[in-house]
């Protein structure tokens, strides 16, 4: 069973804020419900996917007591709710977790300029305009500011 970036994203706003392992537990209790395949390997497939398209968004520095980096809900997601997804905080045992919005922004807003550096190094015009789309989203969904990136990214098209 594979889960669209969306519907990873709304696994997450269901559950809260959770540890990959978490996430991909999350998806095999799905899959179980659904009588499909449980394939782990294809549940983080799936996540890394929607965190490179910013349907999800990787927290490494969160304050909660766990040593993982937390997924959140991304700017670029329209959380689709999947079939039994409203079951999984009482069959999951995750603790309630708080990632501040501005911790969240900082992490996709850090994770933003590592990837558009690396479409404009590799000249990846594809990559250079999805993530021109996501700059909007991203500033749209936390306190960040990325004028002076986007107009670097938008140079980059214009010299390829």
């Amino acid at each position: 069973m594979e889960l669209t970036p969306d519907e990873l994203a709304g696994v997450v706003d269901v559950v809260g804020p959770v540890t990959r392992e978490e996430l991909v537990q999350a998806c095999g209790e799905l899959a179980f419900k659904r009588g499909a395949d449980v394939d782990s390997g294809s549940f983080e497939a799936g996540i890394e996917a929607a965190l490179s398209t910013y349907h999800l968004v990787a927290v490494e520095d969160h304050g909660a007591a766990v040593d993982a980096s937390l997924v959140v809900v991304g700017p670029a997601a329209f959380p689709a709710l999947v079939d039994g997804a409203e079951d999984l905080p009482h069959i999951l045992d995750v603790p309630d977790r708080d990632v501040p919005e501005d911790v969240a922004a900082a992490a996709a807003e850090q994770r933003f300029r590592e990837d558009a550096a690396e479409a404009v190094r590799a000249g990846d015009d594809e990559r250079i305009q999805a993530l021109l789309d996501v700059s909007y989203d991203l500033e749209a969904w936390g306190p960040v500011e990325l004028a002076t990136a986007r107009g670097h990214l938008d140079e980059a098209t214009h010299a390829n």
